[in-house]
């Protein structure tokens, strides 16, 4: 029993310890992102006032989407540096900075206050934030599937069930406020409410972090050209596992990014109520949450792709009659059953995408290919949809706009996932 302790530690590791301390900062990097998008209509008249709503909402959106250029950034600094010195030390930075991003977005006067300071402050506040968010997926993955290799696919999809809770959350606080504060509150200091809470869900992250063992990694694991290595190494020799891993992720942080679009959408083109657009997205959190972790179970037995393929097809196949449903019927109930189906073929596809990208690199590098590829993606084809769907639909006129994008993501990340299959074996 003494020899135990050489790979595990000498207490007996706490699963759910474990899964709580290391999503919980992925959790509140989304429930960050998903409180800003679906109250981008009250932030918009708080910080970017324009004669025209649609250009304030474009210059949220913007800002939203700009904040995401720091992420790869993130992504080689922490990467790195979780790499080289390790993955707890790496999980303590980025939470504290996620603390400090979301406490500058609570307590910032508005425009009406501080003038231009005001935008130039959100944007500063998430651009701290999206440069902590770059490393926090990377680093967090790789040491969960390191402390439990023969159940990367359950323990991983974990990151991607914390998403659903934090989007459950965020879209609980739009139904509560908007159902129950009166339209000058609300806008006046209630959706401060929401970042004020994530605030709170910080320091509880950082406590618990601060008390997890390190996967200590061997010698012949460690970087051993300095502390570059690791981004060296990714660059020089691991550009298709890079290139695959954003392509296998595409799709699924589009549909993320609809969904905090869905409140938006609804308002602006539907002309339906902020309740109803809210509770949408929180019917298909809840599915997220559930059913995320299920299907990460299935693929350490299944495979990995097969699901992933099938739920791709579907995807493809659903955008244009879900919008066409929407615009032609844009009822609550409609638009309630087309999120819940959308987040059921999420679920099915990125359930098992967090242990496929880990899978895609060796452990010396992982942390730094996982938070490179999946910041990537996320800024080019996640952070800038809210963005390029509204200025698509302003731009065409069509509310069927969004479909016609998703369908092109698609088809991409359909043939990313044949290209991880035949080039690098993962079933």
């Amino acid at each position: 029993m003494g020899t135990a302790g050489a790979k595990a530690p000498a207490k007996d590791f706490n699963l759910t310890r474990m899964l709580i301390a290391t999503s919980i900062g992925n959790a509140l990097e989304w429930y960050d992102i998903a409180v800003y998008g679906f109250f981008a209509l009250y932030i918009t008249k708080a910080f970017f006032p324009a004669a025209d709503e649609t250009v304030g909402l474009m210059l949220a959106f913007g800002t939203f989407a700009i904040s995401y250029l720091a992420r790869p950034l993130g992504a080689l600094v922490l990467g790195n540096y979780a790499d080289r010195v390790g993955r707890k030390a790496a999980m303590l930075a980025c939470i504290l900075l996620m603390v400090l991003g979301t406490a500058m977005i609570t307590f910032m006067p508005g425009y009406a206050s501080i003038g231009i300071l005001a935008p130039i402050g959100i944007l500063a506040a998430r651009l701290i934030q999206g440069f902590s968010a770059g490393g926090e997926f990377g680093s967090a993955t790789a040491f969960l599937v390191e402390h439990a290799p023969d159940r990367r696919g359950y323990i991983a999809s974990w990151q991607f069930a914390s998403q659903g809770i934090s989007s459950a959350l965020a879209a609980l606080f739009g139904v509560l406020l908007t159902a129950w504060m009166p339209a000058e509150q609300l806008q006046d200091w209630g959706w401060r409410l929401p970042f004020a809470f994530g605030l709170l869900v910080g320091p509880v992250g950082l406590y618990i972090r601060r008390h997890l063992d390190e996967p200590e990694p061997s010698e012949e694991d460690r970087p051993q050209d300095g502390e570059r290595a690791a981004v060296a190494t990714v660059f020089a020799s691991q550009k298709l596992r890079l290139t695959i891993a954003i392509g296998c992720l595409i799709i699924s942080t589009a549909v993320n990014y609809l969904l905090v679009y869905m409140p938006t959408y609804a308002v602006k083109q539907l002309g339906l109520t902020p309740t109803v657009g809210y509770a949408s997205t929180f019917a298909g959190a809840i599915i997220l949450t559930v059913l995320t972790p299920y299907v990460g179970h299935l693929s350490d037995r299944l495979g990995r792709t097969r699901a992933m393929l099938i739920a791709t097809v579907l995807m493809f196949a659903s955008f244009f009659p879900c919008f066409l449903l929407l615009t032609a019927s844009p009822t609550a109930t409609i638009i309630i059953a087309v999120v819940m189906w959308l987040a059921t073929l999420k679920s099915v596809y990125f359930g098992a995408l967090p242990a496929l990208m880990s899978d895609l690199f060796p452990r010396s590098t992982r942390a730094t290919g996982l938070s490179f590829s999946y910041n990537l993606g996320v800024t080019l084809f996640g952070g800038l949809g809210p963005f390029a769907m509204t200025w698509l639909t302003g731009a065409t006129g069509s509310k069927l706009s969004p479909s016609y994008y998703l369908m092109v993501l698609a088809t991409l990340s359909f043939a990313s996932l044949i290209a991880a299959r035949r080039r690098f074996g993962i079933s």
